[in-house]
């Protein structure tokens, strides 16, 4: 487009700048392809694509990073958990079940877990029989408690019912000794007590030791007859 003006001598024409001028197309290159150069060039001027901004190619999906942890192989899992329960054992005799509880903290699945509890009681580290053998011995011989007592201690450690009862079948026939021999070592410390207020705290306290109602009641009224509380005075031994 041209403009027409006059300076008094006759008409010229104006040369117009195009608000966007035309690419220059690069010598010997075909229209609608663009060259070698790093800035491409379009056909037409105004073209919108002209000024776009670049874009940026997304990135393969094999370059993504996963949040995911790799799994840890089953025979890596299985030493860790058999040199965990080593070490437990080490410090203290468990049971079958206690074994077991302590395996599925391991992220082990169940046959895994009973794989491992079954190669340790063939080879004679985890034995319910054995363990209840020690409990009763250590109940009898250093807790003076009663049978009661005794199966729940061994119930409350995940021994199997068939397991206690045969244990319990196997106890000595000495329980009313075994409460009579505590009260006595007790009812030194009720000598300023009443008889009954010192009655009610010894059933009590054998109560609580595992010992059966008649035998405690028996154990502390022979117990405080022998020391002499409630008669003429005590008589201590």
């Amino acid at each position: 487009m041209a403009v027409r003006f006059s300076d008094g001598g006759g008409e010229s024409l104006a040369p117009v700048v195009p608000l966007f001028p035309r690419a220059v197309r690069p010598s010997g290159e075909e229209p609608g392809r663009p060259g070698s150069g790093s800035t491409a060039w379009h056909e037409e001027e105004g073209d919108p694509d002209a000024h776009a901004a670049p874009v940026t190619p997304a990135w393969p999906a094999w370059n993504a990073v996963s949040d995911e942890e790799t799994p840890v192989p089953a025979a890596e899992r299985i030493d860790a958990a058999e040199q965990l329960l080593l070490k437990r054992l080490r410090g203290r005799q468990l049971s079958v079940e206690e074994a077991r509880s302590l395996l599925t903290e391991r992220e082990l699945d169940a046959d895994e877990a009973e794989g491992i509890v079954g190669d340790f009681e063939r080879r004679g580290y985890l034995d319910d029989a054995r363990l209840a053998d020690q409990l009763v011995h250590g109940a009898l011989s250093r807790k003076a408690q009663g049978a009661r007592a005794i199966a729940q201690a061994l119930t409350a450690r995940g021994i199997s019912r068939e397991v206690v009862d045969a244990v319990m079948a196997d106890l000595p026939d000495d329980e009313a000794e075994r409460a009579l021999e505590f009260a006595r070592q007790k009812v030194r410390a009720m000598r300023s007590l009443e008889r009954d207020a010192a009655l009610r705290r010894l059933h009590g306290q054998l109560a609580r030791r595992g010992f059966g109602g008649p035998v405690a009641m028996t154990a502390a009224r022979t117990a405080l007859d022998e020391a002499g509380i409630g008669a003429s005075g005590p008589r201590f031994r």
